[in-house]
């Protein structure tokens, strides 16, 4: 099997990751921060330590300013329901997953204002198209660090800078870019960094977690249990009680940490490094076959290893049909829960079918995946 599916969950994981998960549930798998037992707190320790390990990865002052979640949709949803009310104005792109879109939408019927800048056909928000979309009222910029269609890596840095400057909350959509891209949310004015645990953090499924720089800014979304403050029936506004009611995913939490701590080891420069090889080599081959359409940035500094393509008129799901029965080759057809991304890149009738590279693909990978490309063409 030919795994090029990364941008929708990283596999395989690491075995030292498969490991640690099953003793965490096999010899401590009690409730963290719930009891006081020895189990229970061994447990509570392991959560503190992937809070601790995740915050200096991403230069986080207060690890208790980052909360775990289930995924980054929570996390996002989190951030953008949380703290935008009625009157406020978020500025957001066409290049976003409905992860971020949609919550924005949703808040249309309570009177939040939105602006979508869109993109250029390679996926490029124009940093200054933000800054011509600021209003008095403007609360939040809401923006991807990489897109999940074309793999464009946007100018957070730049956007945080105007975000600071004009004193404007500033979201981070880290999905493709966590444990791949250093993201340090001092040097790029991150506000909230949302991000999934089970890409390229190389954890298990059913973990994220969410920076919020100011606690009392944001509202919890949910409301409950917290094994803290538990005399009073109102939800406590500590960090981060105030954003983790129910039970923690301990054991998931548990090979998150271990996943980062294979980055660590492996280094972040080493995967990011492997991944932009591969992707180059990717679309230098692909390039050559006629009929294959690649989308995205031409420039292959600026992009991540997220490659769209189409041959022909051939549909998307076709296509991902044929490599996955005949070719053994996992990807993605479809519209990626971007639709706005692909109506900036002109593929929303066809969709595209998407490879996407991880820290396990090899050479030979992209070189079988060439091939079989090269093959289906040939027989259409």
């Amino acid at each position: 099997m030919y795994y090029l599916d990364n941008a929708a969950t990283t596999y395989p994981k690491p075995q030292s990751v498969l490991d640690k998960v099953y003793d965490a549930m096999k010899n401590y798998g009690a409730n963290p921060g719930r009891s006081g037992h020895k189990l229970a707190l061994k447990a509570n320790r392991e959560v503190y330590d992937a809070r601790v390990m995740l915050s200096k990865f991403f230069n986080i002052k207060d690890p208790f300013n980052l909360i775990f979640t289930p995924n980054c949709t929570t996390s996002l949803n989190i951030a953008i329901n949380g703290t935008l009310h009625e009157g406020d104005h978020v500025i957001t792109t066409s290049m976003e997953h409905n992860s971020v879109l949609r919550p924005i939408k949703h808040l249309e019927s309570i009177g939040v204002e939105n602006t979508i800048v869109f993109a250029d056909e390679e996926g490029f928000v124009s940093k200054d198209d933000i800054l011509k979309s600021i209003k008095p009222n403007t609360k939040m910029i809401a923006i991807t660090h990489v897109s999940n269609l074309t793999g464009t890596i946007m100018p957070i840095e730049e956007i945080g800078k105007i975000s600071k400057e004009k004193g404007i909350l500033f979201l981070v959509d880290a999905s493709q870019s966590a444990g791949i891209y250093p993201i340090d949310v001092e040097r790029m004015n991150i506000d909230f960094l949302a991000f999934p645990g089970h890409k390229g953090l190389l954890g298990p499924q059913g973990t994220g977690g969410l920076f919020i720089r100011d606690s009392l800014l944001t509202d919890t979304i949910i409301q409950g249990g917290t094994g803290s403050d538990s005399y009073s029936i109102f939800q406590p506004e500590i960090m981060p009680d105030k954003f983790e009611s129910g039970t923690l995913n301990m054991p998931g939490i548990v090979g998150l940490k271990e996943g980062l701590n294979y980055i660590l080891e492996r280094g972040i420069e080493d995967i990011q490094k492997k991944e932009e090889e591969l992707t180059e080599y990717f679309i230098m081959e692909l390039s050559k076959i006629d009929g294959v359409k690649i989308y995205g940035p031409s420039d292959l500094k600026k992009r991540a290893g997220v490659i769209p393509i189409n041959i022909l008129d051939l549909d998307s799901s076709e296509l991902a049909y044929i490599l996955d029965e005949k070719y053994d080759i996992c990807v993605r057809p479809g519209l990626h829960c971007a639709p706005l991304a692909h109506k900036t890149i002109n593929t929303f009738e066809q969709g595209a079918v998407r490879f996407s590279i991880g820290p396990f693909n090899t050479f030979e990978d992209i070189e079988y995946s060439i091939k079989s490309i090269y093959e289906i063409r040939r027989q259409i």
